[in-house]
């Protein structure tokens, strides 16, 4: 039913939020997300964030991370509405045939910005790439993984496998230390959005449709191999040193200031390494140093072999001074620093105007949540943040647009329970 609708003309225009009225440079795009938790959600959030109009097929009741922490004290995931702001959410049955069929005419409709699917999606053999391409062979079908061999992996498993934990923390520590911040996640959801739109650009010279395969463990298997870390350990036969919050192999590390706030200090470059004497009045000290153990402090292998040495000579000049002062100094000297700072001081900041890449968004049930805007600057301008998801919002307006279903028959599917029509009617916005 739903594949011959497909196929025919549109019975006229039919009005779209697209996410909010989020226009940008992929505006003509139209990409349909089988995605939960966080790699493919960033992929279609970074789409939606440059115009493409995402809409993320949702199961009835919502899927596994719908109510993720963190949450709003009503409940709402500050986690699900953040990835999801900008997209359209259609709410479907699809484990029944109605549903599934559904689905696959949303996948396959027809149009030259259309035929787009990210998916992270295990074990639903009507969602096969043969079959999805017998519908439409210039199907552009990014699927995720955990592992390249098709087993399970979140960020948190990658990252043990991929040796990172056991380089991580102080020095003399034998436990591994995991972090808390999913980074292949995210890089995994650059990617994702990367091969979309490389997948796109031979679409439009050839006429061809892809199947790409991005797994998670290869994401992080190629980001530390990239940055050399794997060749290191194979010539040393080990792997690195621990050294806390030193930089490994420069100089870079963290000092109290006098009033107990701590910075961060690097020197990468000569330059660098230069400014950060001359505002500390160490140039003689240090020349001194060089001498008497005949070590070049330009080059940055050696500021690393001395780490210790060089941070206990410039650590009583941040004692003497409290963080202002230090800032108003380092700035002035153009040295590389950054102030830490806990996470409700960015809020403070935030609620000042400081950060122009976050954004304020209303909850569908009334409360606040911060989010942010694309952290490209299209003319200077990081551009809106898009509508507030709610589960289903967009099921009728969607299968109408896309498929030119008539008001019964989508009025049909929801008595059936095949779709949720009504979804949160909440009226989430941006601020």
């Amino acid at each position: 039913m739903c594949a011959a609708r497909a196929a025919e003309p549109p019975r006229g225009p039919v009005p779209s939020c697209r996410g909010g009225g989020v226009t940008g440079p992929l505006a003509d795009l139209h990409v349909v997300e089988c995605a939960s938790f966080v790699a493919g959600p960033t992929g279609g959030m970074t789409l939606a964030q440059l115009g493409a109009d995402v809409v993320r097929i949702d199961p009835l009741g919502g899927g596994s991370d719908l109510h993720r922490w963190p949450v709003a004290p009503g409940g709402a995931s500050y986690y699900w509405a953040s990835l999801n702001t900008g997209k359209r959410s259609v709410a479907v049955d699809m484990r029944s045939e109605e549903g599934s069929e559904l689905v696959l005419a949303l996948i396959t409709a027809p149009g030259p910005g259309r035929g787009i699917l990210v998916d992270n999606v295990v074990g639903r053999r009507w969602m096969d790439p043969e079959r999805l391409r017998e519908r439409r062979v210039d199907l552009i079908h990014l699927r995720l993984q955990g592992h390249p061999d098709g087993r399970p992996a979140v960020d948190y498993t990658v990252n043990a496998e991929a040796g990172v934990p056991t380089i991580t923390g102080p020095e003399g520590l034998s436990a591994p230390v995991n972090h808390v911040f999913p980074a292949w996640d995210l890089a995994a959801g650059m990617t994702v959005a990367a091969g979309v739109l490389a997948a796109l650009h031979e679409r439009d010279r050839t006429g061809r449709g892809r199947f790409l395969e991005l797994a998670l463990a290869d994401v992080a298997l190629a980001g530390v191999a990239n940055l050399g870390w794997l060749s290191e350990a194979a010539d040393r036969g080990r792997e690195r040193p621990r050294h806390g919050n030193h930089v490994y192999g420069s100089f870079g590390v963290d000092v109290e200031c006098r009033d107990g706030t701590r910075v961060m200090v690097v020197a990468l470059t000569p330059g660098q390494w230069t400014a950060l004497q001359q505002v500390t009045g160490t140039t003689e000290v240090f020349g001194a140093l060089a001498a008497a153990l005949g070590a070049d402090l330009d080059d940055e292998a050696e500021r690393y072999r001395l780490r210790e040495t060089i941070a206990a000579i410039i650590r009583p000049w941040f004692a003497d001074r409290d963080v202002a002062r230090v800032s108003e100094e380092l700035d002035g000297a153009r040295v590389l620093w950054g102030r830490y700072r806990r996470m409700p001081e960015i809020v403070a900041a935030h609620g000042a105007g400081n950060h122009p890449v976050l954004a304020d968004i209303t909850l569908p049930g009334g409360e606040q949540a911060i989010t942010a805007r694309s952290p490209l600057r299209l003319d200077g301008d990081h551009g809106p943040v898009g509508r507030v998801p709610a589960l289903g919002r967009e099921t009728a307006e969607v299968l109408a647009e896309a498929l030119h279903l008539t008001s019964a028959e989508i009025g049909g599917l929801h008595q059936r329970g095949v779709i949720d029509v009504a979804g949160n009617t909440g009226t989430g916005s941006e601020r």
